[in-house]
């Protein structure tokens, strides 16, 4: 009989290859668009629902956009479910599913610590590890610790250098509210509620006022306070700002797991050799 904890051992890499393909493909859907145009908000509506123990059920915008119809040429309005609060006349980017359908909002996406391919592949390896593990083939479990210690570090590094080669700028922002979420109750087991706490910043960009809800988290109530300046980055290539930008940290840390890994599969080539 299999023992619990050898299956326990696949449950990282199961999470990990979910959420790296789950961004893969939002990434390949948005590439592969028919085709795209600009819109302008008309409307923002914060909508909340919650049951009648007062449990949260809906925290969304509801969220108006104007377009014209790349196929039609005519005027249209789209209303779509966001988490992300817009102002009004500010402009976003719709696209068009290939295969036809409803046109999407494209929304800033939050920025994860590594690529989605790598996270992917990340997944992948850690299950081959544990299955190599569990086995009892060392070597063949070292050898994909080497991998993903040498692509976890490579993705740090190339992203230190991709964001430093866009020449970043920064771009303060103000806290204008706090939006909260509730993501656990009080139960017999968990003592006291938990929540997660999002910054809403304003800032300018192009001479109009923008508002979003940034991805940038905290489980303390006073971490961020309203009145109180962020500082997010636009990259002037693509026109979109971001909530992170090119940190020495990342590029170190990046050049010692890839010698870690390095170090790892030159020990693997002696114990064969």
């Amino acid at each position: 009989m299999t023992d619990l904890s050898q299956l326990l051992l696949y449950l990282p890499g199961a999470i990990l290859f979910l959420v790296g393909s789950g961004q893969v493909r939002s990434r390949l859907q948005a590439r592969g668009a028919d085709s795209c145009a600009d819109a302008g908000v008309v409307g923002c509506k914060h909508v909340v629902k919650k049951d009648k123990k007062d449990r949260e059920i809906y925290n969304y915008y509801d969220v108006t956009v104007e377009y014209r119809n790349p196929k039609t040429g005519h005027k249209e309005r789209l209303a779509v479910k966001s988490p992300v609060e817009y102002a009004k006349t500010q402009m976003v980017r719709m696209y068009w599913p290939r295969g036809g359908g409803k046109p999407v909002l494209l929304e800033y996406k939050e920025e994860f610590l590594f690529h989605p391919w790598v996270t992917m592949v990340g997944g992948a390896l850690l299950i081959l590890l544990a299955l190599e593990q569990n086995r009892g083939r060392e070597v063949q479990a070292m050898a994909c610790l080497s991998l993903i210690l040498i692509g976890a570090g490579a993705s740090l590094t190339v992203d230190y250098i991709r964001l430093k080669k866009h020449g970043l700028q920064p771009l303060e922002a103000e806290i204008t509210d706090i939006y909260t979420r509730q993501i656990s109750r009080e139960t017999k087991i968990l003592k006291g509620a938990k929540y997660t706490y999002y910054p809403i910043v304003r800032f300018e960009l192009g001479g109009k006022e923008n508002i979003r809800r940034c991805n940038i988290n905290s489980s303390g109530r006073n971490t961020f306070q309203a009145g109180e300046h962020l500082k997010l980055y636009y990259d002037p290539g693509s026109g979109e700002v971001l909530e992170k930008h090119a940190r020495t940290g990342a590029a170190v840390a990046g050049v010692l797991l890839m010698l870690i890994g390095l170090l790892a599969g030159a020990s693997i080539l002696s114990v064969i050799l």
